[in-house]
């Protein structure tokens, strides 16, 4: 197999299409604001790499130390998304992928690569036993049931920042961290915000902006989390009735 893939560059961020979100022919608020945060994140060495078809089949991934994320670590590299979905799938491309990040790594010196993980998997997380064959392992983890995996080259290993594992905020109501990476974010936020503006449930959000605040999290972040009476409760964008579940807590 030698598939066409291409890599997202500030010359033809405007022209490709962001995988997550192809179906609508329509300009999309969500994939205009993740368009508009790569084209300041792709200066800083982040990297989207995707099958040069309109595919769900994509892997994106930072160094650590400008990934938007509460992990700390000297010269690795952040995996936050590896998706092949639908009819792409057993095709390879995962491992094309992954072989990808993997040489890249080691091209340029990187003492690993790392990603978040869970006691079970998540669906808004990357495939965990996928990765694991590989020989990430966990190497940090919190006691709300998240891990941190690595891939080590050189022995180091990198760690959730002390803050991330505090897993609890003050404020009682319902609370969500986000950004603009994922194009669903958007979308999920106005469903929230209109489901609890119907059913009085008082909520606030924060827009995580900047790579100082989301390395100062309270929690675990791929681009997003949500809090509920003070305890972090996912990562996971929560449908009605995941949300109606955390509200009952």
């Amino acid at each position: 197999m030698n598939p066409d893939f291409v890599n997202l560059t500030t010359d033809n961020l405007a022209d490709e299409h962001l995988c997550c979100i192809i179906r609508s022919k329509k300009p999309h608020p969500g994939v205009e604001a993740k368009r508009q945060w790569l084209s300041e994140r792709l200066e800083e060495g982040h990297v989207f790499r995707k099958l040069n078809e309109k595919a769900v089949v994509f892997i994106e991934y930072a160094p650590l130390e400008t990934a938007w994320v509460p992990v700390l670590g000297d010269n690795y590299y952040y995996l936050y998304c590896l998706w092949v979905t639908g009819e792409h799938k057993g095709k390879g491309y995962g491992k094309a992928l992954m072989d990808y990040c993997l040489a890249d790594a080691r091209e340029k010196g990187k003492s690993g690569i790392c990603m978040l993980g869970a006691n079970k998997q998540k669906s808004w997380l990357s495939d965990q036993s996928f990765a694991k064959k590989y020989g990430f392992e966990v190497v940090d983890t919190t006691d709300y049931g998240y891990d941190l995996l690595a891939l080590s080259l050189d022995g180091t290993k990198p760690q959730f920042a002390p803050n991330a594992k505090q897993g609890k905020i003050g404020p009682q109501e319902l609370t969500i961290y986000y950004n603009l990476q994922c194009p669903y974010i958007s979308q999920y936020l106005e469903r929230i915000r209109r489901y609890c503006e119907m059913n009085a449930v008082p909520v606030s959000s924060h827009h995580v902006d900047s790579l100082q605040k989301a390395k100062e999290l309270p929690c675990v972040f791929n681009n997003w989390a949500i809090f509920y009476k003070g305890n972090f409760q996912t990562v996971n964008l929560p449908d009605e009735a995941t949300l109606k579940r955390i509200l009952k807590k």
